[in-house]
């Protein structure tokens, strides 16, 4: 039995017969003239038949070629529904992680994602902003396979990738003298209030920060954590408070209405990892693990 011809040379030979034009049927196939005159030699040669009438000015269907197009129309339709279907099934199949992420680490959170779905065969990323009690709920659940956490980190959990945010520059409301210093020393905010969050671990950044400046009076909770700076700098701008704020923030964040300020209060920062359940572990998480800090390396 022949070998029936390839499914590319049916598609040279619509294209041909839909343009009336060898040149244009190239242009369309990505291909050179001569690339295609070969094509529908090779499936004229393969079918014994003579699919176009050729002359100096122009190219028409012969009667065979005319009876064959419409099957042939058919079956490259097929073919296009086949290979469609055929993609949606491996994107099904496609390894998905599911990752929550602190909104401060968004960018990383995305650069990951970005290069898992370019990896062969590639890792799909459903990404999830979420708090530090939202995402080690949903660690603990099963609603998330990993989740880039600030410390201190959950007991019992896996940890990786851990990479440091400095935290070295104070929001302060475009209007207030403060806003026009060069640089803002624990010192200078007496009387001032501090946005902190009312969960402030010992060790952590905010207890640092908390033991450097004078008097609990000072502090103005807000919620049990600040985990989206972004959205608490509408409290600044409304004057409920100075917020102390990552140079990831202050690098990516441009508003009228909120200065930032350089902080000089010690060595702040917060510290950050990715976390999953032990038991949970799998190629897809190693793979989620090694590309975080491959993310930290480079850009």
């Amino acid at each position: 039995m022949e070998p029936s011809p390839p499914v590319r040379d049916i598609r040279c030979f619509a294209l041909v017969a839909r343009h009336r034009s060898f040149s244009r049927a190239a242009a369309e196939m990505g291909m050179s003239q001569p690339a295609m005159s070969q094509a529908i030699g090779r499936l004229e040669r393969a079918l014994r038949l003579r699919l176009f009438e050729r002359t100096s000015r122009e190219v028409r269907l012969s009667q065979a070629g005319a009876a064959l197009l419409p099957q042939a129309e058919a079956l490259l339709e097929t073919a296009d529904a086949f290979a469609a279907e055929a993609a949606r099934l491996a994107e099904a199949a496609r390894p998905v992680i599911r990752l929550a992420y602190a909104p401060v680490v968004g960018a990383l959170a995305a650069r990951v994602a970005r290069r898992l779905s370019r990896r062969r065969p590639a890792i799909g990323v459903d990404l999830r902003a979420a708090g530090w009690n939202a995402a080690t709920a949903a660690l603990t659940e099963g609603d998330v396979s990993a989740a880039i956490l600030s410390a201190p980190f959950p007991l019992g959990l896996t940890t990786a990738a851990r990479f440091h945010v400095p935290v070295g520059h104070l929001a302060v409301p475009a209007g207030d003298p403060l806003a026009t210093l060069a640089r803002i020393g624990p010192e200078r905010l007496a009387g001032h209030r501090i946005i902190v969050p009312r969960n402030r671990p010992p060790g952590g950044m905010w207890a640092r920060l908390a033991g450097r400046l004078r008097g609990p009076h000072q502090l103005h909770a807000v919620a049990d954590e600040i985990d989206d700076f972004t959205a608490v700098l509408d409290l600044v701008a409304a004057g409920i408070g100075l917020l102390p704020v990552p140079h990831l923030v202050v690098s990516s964040i441009r508003r009228h209405d909120v200065r930032f300020v350089p902080f000089d209060a010690g060595d702040l920062r917060m510290t950050y990892g990715l976390a999953w359940r032990p038991e949970r572990v799998s190629g897809e998480l190693m793979a989620l693990a090694q590309t975080v800090q491959e993310s930290l390396w480079t850009r």
